[in-house]
C-alpha cells in the first residue's frame, strides 16, 4: 500500500476493500485497550457493528468519522458515508471526503443543506449549534431510510464533553449512534489508531465549522462565511497550520499555534494584503490558540 499527503488532505493509493479488511484487523481496540469507565457498555468495536451489519455513517472526513467508516469496513459492515454540504463547510472538506470514500471504495452521498434558511441558525443564538445538528442529521437520516440504511452513526468520541457540545442533544434526540464514545475510545486513542491503521488523518487538524468564527449573536451571512474561508485558504496555502481567523465587526482577528506566530509577523505584509480584500483592518492575537483562555 502507498500513500500520501498534501495539506489538510489524506489519500489512499491501490487500497481497495480487501486490502483495508486484511489491514484492519490488527487495529480493532479489544476493550483492555479501552479506558476504564469510558466503555459505557463493556464492548469493543467489533462487538458493536456485530449488531449492526448494515449502517450510514455521517462522514465530514475529519480524524473521527473517517476512522469510524475504516473501522465499519473492516468489520465488514454494508455502510454508506453521508456529507452534508453546506455554506458552513469549506471546500477542502468536501474535496477530502470524496478523495477518502472514493479510495476506500465506499459509496457517499452528498446532501446539500440550505442552513441560513432557518432563522434559528442564521441568528447565531447561544443554541446555534444544536439547530444546526438538528438538521443536518435530519436531513442525513432522510436520505438514509430511503436508501435502506435504518441506523446512523457519528464519529462522537468519549473526549468529547457533552456540556460543551450543544449539538450531542439533537444526537440523543434522534437517537443516532455513537460507537466510537460508546466503545470508550478517546481522541488520542482515535489518532493513535488512525496512525497505525496508515491513516493519514491521524494527525489531521481539529476543523469547527465556519460559523464558529462569528461571535455568537452576530448574524451569519454568505458573504461572512466567504470572507472566513477565503482569508484561511491563503494563510492554509501559506504554510500556517490549525490556525483561526476570529471575526470582530468588520475586523480579522488571526490566532495561531505559540509556534506559527513569528512566522506571521515575518509574513505579516502579505498577509495584511491579502486579507484586506475582505476585512477592515487584520489583527494578530498575540496569546498562542491552544492556551486555556483561546480555545
Amino acid at each position: 500500500m502507498v500513500f500520501g499527503e498534501d495539506r489538510m488532505s489524506f489519500v489512499f493509493q491501490d487500497a481497495g476493500k480487501a486490502e483495508i479488511q486484511q489491514l484492519g484487523n490488527t487495529y480493532l481496540p479489544s476493550v483492555g485497550n479501552e479506558k476504564k469507565g469510558r466503555n459505557i457498555y463493556g464492548m469493543n468495536l467489533s462487538a458493536f457493528f456485530a449488531q449492526y451489519p448494515k449502517a450510514a455513517v455521517a462522514f465530514s472526513g475529519g480524524v473521527d468519522s473517517a476512522y469510524l467508516l475504516y473501522a465499519a469496513l473492516k468489520c465488514g459492515v454494508k455502510v454508506r458515508a453521508y456529507y452534508v454540504k453546506s455554506v458552513f463547510q469549506p471546500q477542502f472538506e468536501l474535496d477530502d471526503a470524496l478523495r477518502l470514500a472514493e479510495q476506500l471504495g465506499v459509496e457517499q452521498r452528498i446532501i446539500e443543506a440550505d442552513v441560513l434558511a432557518l432563522e434559528t441558525i442564521a441568528e447565531n443564538p447561544q443554541e446555534r449549534c444544536y439547530h444546526c445538528k438538528r438538521l443536518i442529521f435530519e436531513s442525513i437520516m432522510r436520505e438514509a431510510q430511503a436508501d435502506g440504511f435504518p441506523v446512523l452513526l457519528d464519529g462522537t468520541n468519549a473526549s468529547d464533553e457533552e456540556e460543551d457540545r450543544p449539538g450531542m442533544r439533537a444526537l440523543k434526540e434522534l437517537s443516532v449512534q455513537s460507537p466510537l464514545r460508546l466503545c470508550g475510545l478517546t481522541k488520542e486513542e482515535i489518532r493513535r489508531l488512525s496512525k497505525e491503521a496508515g491513516l493519514f488523518t491521524w494527525d489531521k487538524p481539529a476543523y469547527a465549522c465556519l460559523a464558529t468564527r462569528i461571535p455568537t449573536g452576530e448574524r451569519i451571512t454568505e458573504e461572512k462565511l466567504a470572507a472566513t474561508e477565503a482569508a484561511e485558504a491563503y494563510l492554509s496555502a501559506q504554510g500556517f497550520t490549525d490556525f483561526r481567523v476570529r471575526r470582530i465587526g468588520n475586523i480579522a482577528k488571526l490566532q495561531f499555534p505559540d509556534s506559527q506566530i513569528m512566522g506571521a509577523v515575518k509574513k505579516r505584509e502579505a498577509i495584511v494584503r491579502e486579507l484586506k480584500k475582505y476585512y477592515r483592518e487584520v489583527l494578530l492575537d498575540l496569546e498562542p490558540r491552544g492556551c486555556s483562555t483561546n480555545t
